[in-house]
This record gives structure tokens, C-alpha cells and sequence, in this order.
């Protein structure tokens, strides 16, 4: 399985990150994990592309997370492709029927399959998937492929989605803050190592960084390490892992 990070920055994107987008990925099958602004270029700087992606898993519906889903159906229209698959929580076939409600002139253009997934187990794109429901501002899926990746979407760090995420190869999980940031809905990572303490995972990847962590690699994972001892890094745009 190989997992290419394409956007790993937040509502506030910097030059180097762009907004969350995650591709997943194993012999010919492709899978996209959301679609926030900055996504369709990524998918062709990375050399997926986005005519090879025909299936989008949303976690939620926050902007940073669906704003470039309207230019990707467009993008594949354009290029001769005939349909796209779209799957996410409760609310997805509102968002993208009030999309398109705005943007009458795609109507039609595509043929769309829009499903609605709860926590629990599903199938898609051909990868077998497990959901869990994370703690945000909307309702927000957590999404694991087995015993290779989870992703945390957008989620405050507790213990429940830590065992969700248990014994995975690779987890990628927000880290939106450092310590000095009073949030909620997300983590910083003295909560996100508190959370991890006593979980087996290969490698953490953090992700849906804000500029506040800009400068701040160090000290963030130093205060991850006071409660967790896992390999823990920092995700980059375009960065390609493959999981054996």
C-alpha cells in the first residue's frame, strides 16, 4: 500500500502545505481522502492524477476538506472521464446536491454515485475500510485499511480513537496546534502523546498543521515524547509512504 500525503495544512494554508487531501493507494486501485483546496493540483504534482482518481472518501464537511471537489468533478469532466464516486458521512448528498445547486452548469456532466457511511465497516474502491467517529465541531469520520493505515480525519486526541488506530503500521493524525494554543476540536501534542501512551503503531505522522506550528517541530514532537515513545514525524506535501 502506498499512501501519498497531498495536502497536510489546515483551514489556513501556507505556501508549502495546502489543504488535507490523502491518497491511498495499492496495485491499481486508487483512493482519494478528502478534497480541501489546493488537492487537484497536488494530485498532479504528485503524478497520481486526478483522471486516476474516481473514487473521494470525505472525512467530514468543513471547507479545508471538500473545497476543491467541485473543481476535481469539472478537472474530470474536461478530461473525458464519465464518473465519480463520492462517499462520506450523513450530509454528503446535501453537500454535494447544494454544489451543484450553485454550479448548475455541471449538472449531468458526470456520473455521480454519492453514498452515505456511519461508523463502522464498509467497502470502497475496492479496500476494506473501518470508520470510527472522532470528537469535532461536525460530525467527522476516523477511517482504517487494516492493519496498514488510519487516518484520524479532524479530531480532538482521546483514548478511543487511539485504539481505533492501535497496532497500525502508519497513522496519520492531526496535530493542529502546539502546547501554548487553547483549542478544542483538535489536538496539540501534549494531548495527542497522552492519548498514543501505550499504543503499538509502526509510525505517527502528524497532520492538518496550522502556521502556528511553523518553527516548532522540535519542541512539538519533545512534548509528544514525554508521554509516547513511537516514531513520530512530521507529514510533508507529496510525500509518498509505502507500507509492505
Amino acid at each position: 500500500m502506498r499512501i501519498t500525503f497531498l495536502g497536510t495544512g489546515s483551514a489556513m494554508p501556507t505556501g508549502e502545505r495546502f489543504q488535507t487531501g490523502i491518497v491511498v493507494a495499492e496495485d491499481d486501485r486508487r483512493l482519494l481522502i478528502d478534497c480541501g483546496s489546493g488537492v487537484l493540483h497536488r494530485l498532479q504534482q504528485s503524478g497520481v492524477g486526478y483522471e486516476n482518481v474516481s473514487t473521494v472518501l470525505l472525512t467530514h464537511h468543513h471547507l479545508d476538506h471538500v473545497a476543491d471537489l467541485l473543481p476535481l468533478m469539472k478537472a474530470r469532466w474536461l478530461a473525458g472521464e464519465d464518473h465519480l464516486e463520492i462517499v462520506g458521512p450523513q450530509g454528503t448528498k446535501s453537500l454535494v446536491d447544494d454544489l451543484l445547486s450553485v454550479h448548475d452548469y455541471m449538472e449531468g456532466r458526470l456520473d455521480l454515485q454519492l453514498r452515505e457511511v456511519v461508523a463502522g465497516e464498509f467497502s470502497v474502491a475496492g479496500f476494506d475500510v473501518a470508520a470510527y467517529e472522532t470528537r469535532h465541531s461536525l460530525p467527522c469520520l476516523a477511517y482504517r485499511f487494516g492493519d496498514l493505515f488510519t487516518f484520524s480525519g479532524d479530531s480532538e486526541a482521546f483514548p478511543g480513537l487511539a485504539n481505533f488506530a492501535d497496532e497500525s503500521a502508519i497513522l496519520a493524525h492531526d496535530c493542529s496546534f502546539p502546547d501554548d494554543v487553547d483549542v478544542s476540536n483538535h489536538p496539540t501534542p501534549e494531548t495527542l502523546g497522552t492519548a498514543l501512551a501505550g499504543t503499538d503503531i509502526g509510525r505517527v505522522y502528524l497532520t492538518h498543521l496550522y502556521p502556528h506550528t511553523d518553527g516548532r517541530r522540535e519542541e512539538m514532537l519533545a512534548s509528544i515524547g514525554d508521554h509516547y515513545d513511537g516514531d513520530v514525524r512530521f507529514a510533508e506535501d507529496l510525500k509518498t509512504v509505502t507500507i509492505d
